[in-house]
């Protein structure tokens, strides 16, 4: 067994350990406004669901490791307090794909990826039409990690509404993970 104090390896290399050893990992394809109202879209693989009641969902931006920037996501959820995470399905993977190009701020990465942008209800931020379920999320707390290359930045959301394509429900109105 190969053991590693994370101190000793790169953070790119630990990184991959991470991402390589928790899987499968759900994807929070975020959407969000910056505050002049420009919409932006991103994947990110670490996230999940951590509570029922509130309905609390994580996910958390890292720092990037190349030049220690911040991603547009974060800037937008710390400035406007509001996200959609949208769920991602093999259908839209590819788009999803386009989507996490590092784009200038004010780029569209709905135009960019192909994918239709659909009127929230209760926040700003677009909803991903093609998504079979997508949760309209205030934001409650942003925790930064850290102020290095890699260090995440765990978004704290509340899902205030979320919608579901009835086509994945099963006869008891229950999400069928195969569909």
């Amino acid at each position: 067994m190969l053991t590693l104090s994370p101190k000793d390896i790169s953070v790119a290399k630990l990184h991959g350990y991470l991402l390589g050893s928790v899987a499968p990992r759900p994807i929070a394809f975020a959407s969000t406004k910056d505050a002049d109202g420009n919409p932006n879209l991103a994947p990110f693989s670490f996230f999940n669901v951590f509570s029922a009641n509130p309905p609390i969902m994580i996910f958390s931006p890292a720092r990037s490791v190349r030049d220690n920037i911040t991603k547009h996501t974060l800037d937008n959820c710390i400035e406007t307090k509001e996200v959609v995470i949208n769920i991602v399905n093999y259908d839209i993977v590819q788009q999803m794909s386009l989507s996490s190009t590092a784009y200038p701020k004010g780029v569209n990465e709905f135009v960019k990826s192909g994918l239709t942008m659909l009127a929230s209800e209760e926040v700003k931020p677009f909803r991903v039409a093609e998504s079979p379920v997508q949760f309209e999320c205030k934001v409650n707390e942003v925790i930064a990690l850290g102020q290095e290359g890699g260090a995440g930045n765990l978004i704290v959301c509340e899902v205030v509404k979320l919608h579901i394509n009835e086509e994945i429900l099963d006869e008891d109105q229950l999400i069928d993970q195969n569909k």
